[in-house]
């Protein structure tokens, strides 16, 4: 493990022969996963400066006057969205809640241990502890993520896995995607201003209904010069595990994850193309989100629960009184002429870290 420094953040990498992975302690995210055959860091790195969280004090100005300005002004890459996946209610805005939860916006503590790269951090607002630690394998990426509620209540939250990727990476007309989903719905409402989709329209995976008639296959990235949207995606049922894989031509690259699709039942795909015209975006951002978690749409905590099922499947989970409860996943990346049309469990062996369990009290 070294410290360093990335785009002006404090940061911290781990590597190996293969892999690069870098983890901003301003926010926990992990902003690289750089392949050093391609040279390609598939996770998105926003055009915009990136401040740590604890030095916003700019105007809203620089990174526009919405509620996610302090989000927006920190992220990079993949960060996590505890204990909400969308924005705060009024009331927990005024309390201090950021849209996905305070995971991506406080500090974390990030050290070397046992081999691996762990962060912890505090979540005061939730009364949560968040624990998080990557092993590297070849070109694989063991994550461990360990959830504690504090709190003397059961709780229902949100926990979504935030990927989002980017140029140069991302190449419009030719990134392809697959992933293990199956019905699938779009955003309920109009998601920007360039969105072209068919609102609330169900589908099955990958053909989602355009606006105005038609299908689109969201398997490959749009070539149209301005675009945006969000659909909900159920993993298959009938599968264990749960993946998705994007693949880079140009640059022979697959890049995905894979997990237990009982941690995390829903993938939501999000994209901007050049849509955002507001601070920070000035309509030159290209980014597809492919973000798996409990939760399918993005939305407040009342509309979460209140929702309950989609498709028959809880849209959110609990965790009990003063108790931890502990997901893994995996990161790969491969050298490939052509895309998998799927991923799976990987069987190598890798010596997990034991994730440190606080008991009850």
């Amino acid at each position: 493990m070294s410290e360093t420094v990335y785009h002006r953040r404090r940061a911290v990498s781990i590597e190996n022969d293969y892999l690069r992975v870098t983890v901003l302690p301003g926010g926990g995210h992990i902003a690289e996963v750089y392949d050093k055959a391609s040279g390609v860091n598939p996770l998105w790195t926003p055009l915009w400066p990136s401040l740590e969280p604890d030095a916003f004090d700019r105007a809203p100005a620089d990174y526009g006057d919405g509620d996610d300005s302090k989000l927006l002004a920190s992220i990079m890459g993949h960060n996590l969205c505890v204990d909400i996946f969308g924005g705060p209610s009024p009331a927990e805005a005024a309390a201090g809640l950021t849209p996905h939860g305070e995971a991506s916006v406080n500090n974390y503590d990030v050290t070397a241990i046992d081999g691996s790269l762990r962060a912890r951090a505090e979540l005061p607002l939730a009364h949560l502890r968040f624990e998080r630690r990557l092993v590297l394998q070849d070109r694989c990426v063991l994550v461990q993520e360990t959830l504690e509620n504090t709190d003397g209540c059961d709780r229902p939250i949100g926990w979504t896995q935030h990927v989002t990727l980017g140029p140069p990476f991302l190449t419009p007309g030719e990134t392809e995607f697959r992933m293990s989903a199956t019905r699938s719905r779009v955003f309920e409402g109009r998601f920007g201003a360039h969105d072209y989709l068919e609102s609330s329209a169900d589908f099955d995976w990958p053909l989602a209904p355009a606006t105005g008639g038609g299908n689109i296959d969201l398997r490959t990235l749009t070539e149209r010069p301005s675009s945006s949207g969000y659909t909900a995606h159920l993993m298959d049922t009938t599968r264990d595990d749960a993946f998705f894989v994007a693949y880079a031509p140009k640059h022979r690259l697959a890049f995905g994850y894979v997990w237990k699709r009982s941690d995390f039942p829903w993938l939501g795909m999000w994209e901007e193309n050049h849509s955002r015209n507001a601070a920070p975006w000035s309509g030159v951002t290209l980014a597809r989100g492919m973000e798996f978690g409990v939760s399918p749409m993005p939305e407040t905590r009342r509309s979460m629960i209140d929702r309950g099922t989609l498709f028959g499947v809880p849209t959110y989970r609990w965790i009990p009184a003063r108790t931890s409860v502990s997901v893994e996943y995996w990161i790969l990346v491969s050298r490939a002429e052509r895309v998998p049309e799927e991923l799976r469990w990987p069987t190598i062996s890798v010596e997990k870290p034991p994730v440190n369990r606080r008991q009850p009290g």
